[in-house]
């Protein structure tokens, strides 16, 4: 292990990434974020467009279709975290009890869709049944009954759909989500709980219900009572969704009707639906679908689109999208007849009018009976009949299944010499180009330019301001601090050679504005809102090293709203495009470092780079390095320790943690922690040959 002594480290990690990040933010005041917060809006409108042009536009004919269909399943099962498939266990399925109205029996029953990973259900049935009858699966949205204390499940709320099948000659399961069940998980992980670590292991909560559905099915195919071959989805508002989950990827739902549980891409991130949605009602997009993709593979099964002309959350003209593109599939098929679209009056709510058009879609594709409707769906029993557990499982794993339902990588063997850990750190870097960054523009390796807009010379320093359009629309900004010092107070001044070292700091907001009042000192024309530090300006030129400043998207002046819930959803609509506010920050800095080495010679920076970063900052700056080739040392104060407590990137802990990242970064560059967390890292390095390379910073 290598100790640097803190006058052999660069000296700007401390004046920029410490003193600049000695306060969180200049203050407290609202921020003036309108520019940053309609670039944003502009960005996603760009990004939406191109995923939706796309969208099942290279299905020519039905050969075209059915070559990537098997691919498409596949990729939406990876989306789910279902990828590989659980393996289907014992399903240890239980009935606890059981009620009668007139002619309509309830089992409550739970089982198991693997291990400890209980679903409560209500299993309705007619009372008399002669021979095999059509199923329906029903699962629920969000209806929460609580009495007392005690979570009695949605299925409760739902209870009257099970009951009109019932009494119409199915059996129907009705199953409770893992979030308002009479165990109660969380679909709240990224909208509520602040759980990004998610998006990092590739988790949703959609996949746990899609993966309860398919065992559902399970439950349903092995009871005597039921004809395995005639089973039908419905479900609505979080049940849509969760209908929409479990026909395309299982092909023994034989028809569906997901009601007011999909609309379009647009929708979701431009029009801001977003923000009434919690993680259940989408996959991790990784491969960047918009929401016709997943439709799509229920055909040519029986689907009926349902949907109300005022839902606030699945507008009209997304569901008429989706609907439209997904009928090409069903054209190619010859079954226009096997897709059907309901529009009725209303807002978001369980009406009359969606359950009787999914009571006839059933009766026409699981019973061949066109007959009318006569009958109502009505409540038969109350809430505490229909309860299943007396006393709740001590061995769930419904409460914890975000923990463990999409495992993280497992470092199979350490590499022992350079070229194994060259040979594993390409395989790495592979996986994490099309599983992390797919959301990155196609061509990575296309030249940046770097435009100089102004340089200003003074008698202690020279500053240059240059831009570079990192990704449309973002233009973002790169500055460049050459200091007239020599090494020592004593010395005459004079301006650092072209082979001086050259540190390159990634900023977050708080650097931003402790630096941007540095150089308001040089440049007040520039910063005319901010309070000129010549304290800090001092700082910045006291190193007497060429610096330069990187402000990535969201940083300085594309910062976006300062407002929680509205950065929250932000966050949450890079995830819809198959991307995340730090990879695409990687993205820029990876971007800066290209524009810049193009003009290297011409602003006299032909010395060696240091590049650096503090907490967030470090992570991403320890990314971008894997991504560059100009950088020539790393220097990383508090730089997280697991990806659990960095940034989220998609699915990047299916692929490797940071000590696997540093093990890369340490093969191209001479990387240093320093700060809070080196004391941790030290720990891990002990025993993690992948960190035997890195130095650590003496302070």
């Amino acid at each position: 292990m290598r100790t640097l002594p803190l006058p052999g480290i660069a000296p700007i990690l401390f004046v920029v990434l410490l003193v600049l990040s000695t306060c969180s933010r200049a203050n407290d005041a609202p921020a003036e974020t309108t520019d940053g917060d309609q670039l944003v809006s502009v960005y996603f409108e760009q990004q939406t467009r191109l995923l939706t042009e796309r969208s099942l536009a290279d299905i020519e004919d039905l050969e075209d279709w059915t070559s990537k269909r098997a691919m498409y399943r596949q990729q939406l099962l990876d989306m789910l975290g279902l990828n590989p498939m659980p393996e289907r266990g014992e399903l240890h399925t239980t009935v606890t009890g059981e009620v009668r109205k007139d002619d309509v029996v309830v089992e409550k029953l739970h089982f198991q869709s693997m291990p400890g990973l209980y679903v409560t259900a209500n299993l309705y049935r007619p009372a008399k049944v002669a021979e095999p009858l059509p199923a329906v699966l029903y699962v629920c949205g969000h209806g929460r009954v609580v009495e007392d204390g005690i979570s009695y499940g949605n299925k409760v709320y739902y209870q009257h759909h099970g009951a009109w099948f019932a009494r119409n000659g199915y059996v129907c399961l009705v199953i409770d989500t893992i979030q308002l069940g009479e165990l109660e998980g969380t679909h709240h992980g990224t909208y509520r709980e602040k759980m990004w670590w998610w998006n990092n292991r590739g988790y949703t909560p959609a996949g746990v219900e899609a993966w309860n559905s398919t065992r559902a099915i399970d439950v349903l195919q092995a009871r005597a009572d039921v004809d395995p071959d005639r089973i039908g989805v419905t479900g609505r508002s979080g049940g849509g969704a969760y209908s929409w989950w479990v026909a395309a990827i299982d092909e023994r739902i034989r028809a569906a009707v997901p009601v007011a549980g999909i609309t379009s891409l647009h929708n979701h991130v431009v029009d801001g639906c977003v923000s009434g949605h919690c993680d259940c009602m989408y996959m991790v997009n990784r491969y960047r679908w918009d929401f016709p993709m997943v439709a799509a593979l229920v055909a040519p099964r029986p689907l009926l689109i349902s949907n109300s002309d005022r839902d606030s959350i699945f507008p009209l003209e997304g569901v008429v999208d989706v609907h439209a593109k997904v009928r090409k599939i069903y054209e190619l098929y010859g079954a226009e007849e096997d897709l059907g679209l309901q529009i009725t009056s209303g807002p978001h709510s369980d009406t009359q009018e969606l359950r009787i058009h999914a009571f006839r879609w059933m009766n026409r594709h699981l019973k061949k009976d066109e007959s009318l409707v006569d009958t109502v769906a009505t409540k038969l029993f109350d809430t505490k009949q229909l309860q299943v557990f007396d006393e709740l499982p001590e061995d769930e794993r419904v409460t914890t299944i975000h923990e463990t339902f999409v495992p993280k990588a497992t470092l199979e063997k350490t590499s022992s010499t350079p070229e194994e850990l060259a040979t594993l750190s390409e395989h790495w870097k592979e996986q994490l180009r099309e599983m992390t960054f797919a959301g990155w523009p196609d061509d990575v390796s296309i030249e940046q330019t770097l435009e100089v807009v102004e340089q200003l010379k003074r008698d202690d320093a020279e500053v240059t301001f240059a831009q570079y359009t990192s990704q449309d629309p973002y233009v973002l900004p790169l500055i460049v601090v050459h200091p007239a010092k020599a090494e020592s107070d004593t010395s005459p001044k004079e301006p650092a050679t072209a082979g001086s070292p050259v540190d390159v700091v990634v900023l977050d907001q708080a650097s931003w504005e402790r630096a941007a009042s540095g150089l308001a000192v040089v440049a007040p024309q520039r910063y005319p809102n901010v309070q000129p530090s010549q304290d800090v300006w001092n700082e910045m030129i006291d190193s007497g090293r060429p610096t330069v400043l990187i402000a990535p998207r969201g940083v300085g002046p594309t910062e976006w709203s300062r407002d929680e819930r509205e950065r929250t959803h932000i966050r949450r609509r890079f995830m819809l495009l198959g991307q995340t506010v730090a990879g695409m920050q990687i993205y820029d800095v990876v971007s800066a470092l290209k524009a810049l080495s193009g003009l290297r010679d011409d602003l006299a920076l032909a010395g060696p780079w240091t590049l650096s970063g503090k907490s967030d900052s470090a992570f991403i700056a320890l990314h971008a390095s894997v991504w560059s080739d100009s950088i020539a040392n790393l220097k990383l104060l508090d730089l997280p320790t697991s990806n659990r407590d960095s940034p989220d990137l998609l699915n990047v802990s299916r692929v490797l943690d940071l000590p696997e990242l540093l093990g890369i970064a340490t093969g191209d560059v001479e990387v240093s922690i320093g700060g809070s967390t080196q004391a941790e890292w030290r720990k891990k390095a002990e025993s993690n040959p992948l960190l035997s390379s890195v130095g650590w910073i003496a302070e």
